[in-house]
């Protein structure tokens, strides 16, 4: 007997990827001016090693430095640590990503809109993928990231090479999501979303 049609589907969940300076962000306010609500994966991970105080213990005790000497963390100091070692980077994230996969979980429950979104850089290395339902990689050229983060950021292009280095490759991002969206500076976004938002809500209608 087929039970599915006598369990309420969950609610569908787009997930929004893509290297840094590849301009997520942008393509998810396209998406919320549309009415569709995105949970920020990589502001959560920082809000939590900001505020939970058992993270930040674990912190201080992996790194073996206070973060937080002026009250705050010291993201600069922590990315530096990070990124140029994969051990520490892989331990920091399993001792993040658990809180952060909780929490997007209760929000989207919460959330009153045909579909929701979550957007994270790593979404595929964290494993928060296999929470959603589809994928939407946003893509651009090499250097026009490194540009973007280096006016953003103020890193050098040392730095946002080593970042670059140590997230998914493009490639195999995309060999592993629904959609694609360009966002070189002469691509056109908002045409892309709107595609993506047309497929999402005929799909729905039609399940």
């Amino acid at each position: 007997m087929d039970t599915k049609s006598d369990i309420s589907p969950r609610k569908m969940r787009l997930g929004i990827t893509g290297g840094i300076g590849s301009g997520k962000t942008s393509v998810c306010k396209v998406f919320t001016v549309l009415g569709i609500p995105v949970f920020y994966a990589d502001n959560e991970a920082k809000s939590i090693m900001e505020s939970d105080p058992a993270i930040k213990y674990e912190l201080n005790h992996v790194t073996g430095k206070n973060l937080y000497l002026n009250g705050t963390l010291n993201r600069p100091l922590l990315a530096n640590l990070m990124y140029n070692d994969k051990k520490l980077l892989v331990e920091i994230n399993q001792m993040v990503h658990p809180l952060v996969f909780r929490n997007f979980n209760i929000w989207a429950d919460k959330q009153n809109t045909p579909y929701v979104i979550v957007e994270a850089a790593i979404l595929f290395e964290s494993g928060i993928y296999e929470l959603v339902d589809r994928v939407a990689t946003v893509v651009t050229p090499v250097e026009e990231r490194i540009k973007r983060v280096m006016g953003r950021n103020k890193h050098t292009r040392e730095q946002v090479l080593n970042i670059i280095k140590n997230q998914m490759d493009d490639q195999t991002k995309i060999k592993l999501s629904q959609y694609v969206i360009g966002n070189a500076d002469d691509d056109m976004i908002i045409p892309a979303v709107l595609k993506i938002h047309a497929d999402i809500i005929n799909y729905l209608k039609n399940r």
